[in-house]
């Protein structure tokens, strides 16, 4: 014990010695030797030693292997969001009658509940503007639900109902009717293929209103909306009408073909992929009718019949 002993107390003074010789002289470094790190350490490259350690760790102070753990473990709530006229931030009562055990709550204690549930829903809208700002946001929802697009376009959506509301668009017009153009104009910047006739079958005002409006908040706020691609109906269309990818790769090829010459201009996008998919499905020998085509695409035979004809023509193919 007394050797090992002495043996450590020899190294002692090497590991000073060599500690010593590592000292750097800062005001001598020469910058091109020092390098920042992406974990935002200042490090002396030749010799590898941590000039400046400034790194901040913002995750939470436990640890956590799976979801359920993390669920149990955090402590906040949900992220803020655009499509609550509150932003999410303010509480809400729970539903359920039971206490923090789980134990069921005495009959005056639910009434007092209910009531508190009560004045929790009055007290969250101050004004007449925030409870039509929260049928509003409530509308889009709805719709965005209805026709299946994602949450960005929802949060989109009231992104640009706000801006409109603070612009002073609403005034004079209904608030489903600018809560359908806004989620319309939604659909097209985030590039989600949905016609206004699909949009206009799950809102309460008419197709010509929603036009309207739609042109009015797109120039008033400045929305640069591009062009509708008919490619991006192409797969939508297809599979409800169960075709195969060879019919779709056919169908996208005609519509680049014949947009190249032109034919797109003025056109309706879904009225032209439909007649892609119509042309591209009897060239592929899985013939599917115009009433078929016409009812996915929610366009008229005759459009069906028109667009055909044109890229036929466009694209050499002897009827």
């Amino acid at each position: 014990m007394t050797r090992s002993s002495r043996q450590r107390s020899n190294r002692e003074p090497q590991r000073q010695e060599t500690a010593d010789e590592e000292e750097i002289d800062l005001d001598n470094v020469d910058p091109d030797e020092v390098k920042r790190t992406a974990d935002d350490e200042l490090i002396h490259e030749p010799t590898g030693l941590i000039l400046e350690e400034d790194q901040i760790d913002r995750g939470p102070e436990w640890r956590a292997f799976n979801h359920s753990e993390r669920q149990e473990k955090s402590r906040v709530g949900a992220p803020t969001t655009k499509t609550m006229h509150d932003k999410g931030l303010t509480t809400t009562i729970d539903w359920q009658n039971k206490d923090a055990y789980g134990r069921s709550l005495s009959s005056e204690k639910r009434s007092q509940m209910h009531r508190l549930r009560k004045w929790q829903e009055r007290i969250r809208t101050k004004d007449a503007g925030e409870r039509n700002l929260q049928f509003a946001l409530s509308e889009i929802d709805r719709m965005a639900s209805a026709i299946g697009v994602p949450r960005s376009v929802r949060e989109v959506a009231s992104v640009i109902y706000r801006r409109a509301l603070n612009e002073d668009l609403i005034r004079g017009r209904s608030i489903e009717g600018v809560s359908t153009a806004v989620l319309y104009a939604a659909c097209r910047k985030e590039g989600i293929p949905r016609s206004l006739e699909e949009i206009a079958e799950v809102s309460r005002v008419e197709r010509k209103e929603i036009g309207r409006t739609y042109r009015y908040i797109s120039q008033e706020l400045g929305l640069e909306m591009r062009p509708v691609d008919p490619k991006k109906y192409v797969p939508r269309f297809s599979s409800q009408l169960e075709l195969s990818e060879e019919v779709q790769a056919k169908a996208k090829e005609i519509i680049d073909t014949t947009a190249e010459q032109g034919l797109l201009s003025g056109k309706s996008p879904t009225g032209f992929a439909a007649a892609a998919i119509y042309a591209a499905s009897l060239l592929c020998n899985e013939k599917k009718t115009q009433r078929e085509v016409a009812d996915v695409a929610q366009v008229t035979e005759v459009t069906i019949r028109n667009r055909y004809q044109e890229q036929i023509e466009a694209m050499g193919i002897p009827t």
